[in-house]
């Protein structure tokens, strides 16, 4: 995680009227100062968004533009980006909160520190750093606490419904045998959200958008620019650039439209569920690799309980201290106290995960299980998730050749189908919320 990418996405909304006032003793007539008047541009569910909120956002993002020697759109098509994308995110966020998601200080602490820990900083430098960007600590939390929400949501409400069955991998397979070669594409892309349901003059009105996006590309403007400038996407702003991935990763309709383009070539308006979008292939790199045909694998299991705010870390912790105890002094079963206590999805089978790869897990939790004999107890341990127990049951060295490819494949559809389902959701959400917009030309 590049720290820029932090500044550039999270700001620190102002709030309220600045008013100054002076009042001169001796019956003297009270005097005010000139001063900026704020106003309600948005009102998305019971919240309002207010003038100089999307002023601040406005400055992040052309900070962030100028960074990355992106000419700036006009303002007014600023303004309308940035405050939809400020509206998505309230959407977002109210969404979480009426399901009950919360982000407690133990997390926090942990989120903060792997960002400082991902850029090479303590938290101490991060803090100085921050202040070097022009953000406050506090403004960095709360957005920072914003972003672990919203993923959390999406969590629930997309990633964790995705079913991926052993046809689609056996397809996927069969369509795709250059999968998984090592070949990278870089891929900027627009995206012109498409309301569900929406009439055939706005159908019109967004097809002639996006053919202009085109037609100006083809006379010489940078797709980057384009893109700050069409783009509904989240990434409008890195200039609809998604990053260095392999062909899999990319969403289905993307990868088709790449195959059969060289650097530099653009792909024809393509129509999905969320709307219309526009693909670019910027470069191609590496090669073909050898499938690793022999790879270390552990059966583990554990018991995971989660930290909120009603239970702090040292409480879990000490929940499993007590738990571990019963195993090692007292003799009860991991996996029957798993069934009992463990809040993970593998509660039902005594907590066993399986043979797991190497990568797998998250780092905190796979140094851990590398560290145990087989049979042996972990002392209670921290990941992102929780608190976890672990016991390593067996270890092999597997040829797992055919088993790797179909497990690559799943997660590969996996990982589309999150993707796409999770912009179909955001339009969704974006259609169904109260939105009153009253932002003045």
């Amino acid at each position: 995680m590049n720290i820029r990418a932090w500044f550039s996405r999270l700001s620190r909304p102002l709030h309220g009227v600045l008013l100054a006032a002076a009042v001169l003793h001796g019956g003297a007539a009270l005097a005010q100062r000139a001063v900026p008047v704020d106003r309600v541009v948005a009102v998305v569910g019971d919240e309002v968004i207010t003038y100089l909120q999307l002023r601040n956002g406005i400055g992040n993002v052309v900070g962030q533009l100028r960074r990355q020697n992106i000419e700036l759109p006009p303002m007014s098509v600023l303004e309308e980006q940035v405050l939809e994308r400020m509206i998505l995110e309230r959407a977002q966020l109210q969404a979480a909160r009426e399901m009950g998601i919360r982000v407690d200080e133990g997390t926090m602490g942990r989120a903060i520190a792997r960002v400082a820990e991902n850029n090479g900083l303590t938290e101490a430098e991060l803090r100085e750093a921050l202040v070097r960007e022009g953000m406050s600590w506090e403004g960095f939390r709360e957005n920072l606490r914003n972003e672990i929400m919203i993923t959390r949501l999406r969590e629930a409400e997309v990633d964790s419904k995705i079913v991926v069955t052993d046809a689609e991998v056996e397809n996927f397979l069969a369509n795709n045998p250059d999968a998984f070669t090592g070949n990278e594409v870089l891929v900027a892309h627009i995206l012109i959200r498409v309301p569900e349901n929406a009439p055939g003059d706005q159908l019109d009105a967004l097809n002639r958008k996006a053919e202009e996006a085109l037609r100006r590309h083809a006379a010489g403007e940078s797709f980057e620019q384009l893109a700050a400038e069409f783009s509904d996407a989240q990434d409008a702003t890195d200039g609809g650039v998604i990053g260095w991935r392999t062909r899999d990763r990319l969403p289905a309709l993307f990868a088709d439209a790449v195959r059969g383009l060289r650097p530099g070539d653009v792909s024809p308006i393509l129509r999905s569920a969320a709307g219309l979008h526009i693909v670019k292939l910027l470069d191609v790199r590496g090669g073909a690799a050898a499938m690793v045909e022999k790879v270390d694998q552990t059966r583990a299991r554990h018991i995971l309980i989660k930290t909120s705010e009603v239970l702090p870390d040292s409480e879990a912790e000490a929940r499993l201290h007590a738990l571990r105890e019963r195993m090692v002094v007292g003799g009860e079963k991991f996996e029957d106290l798993a069934k009992v206590h463990s809040e993970d999805l593998s509660a039902a089978v005594g907590g066993d995960l399986g043979w797991v790869y190497r990568g797998d897990t998250v780092p905190d939790f796979e140094r851990a299980m590398d560290a145990l004999e087989i049979g042996e107890i972990s002392q209670p341990i921290k990941s992102p998730f929780g608190w976890h127990l672990i016991q390593v049951l067996e270890r092999r060295v597997q040829d797992v050749s055919d088993e790797r490819m179909k497990a690559l494949a799943r997660n590969a559809l996996r990982e589309r189908k999150a993707e796409e389902a999770y912009e179909n959701w955001l339009r969704e959400l974006r259609d169904s919320t109260y939105v009153e917009i009253r932002l003045e030309r």
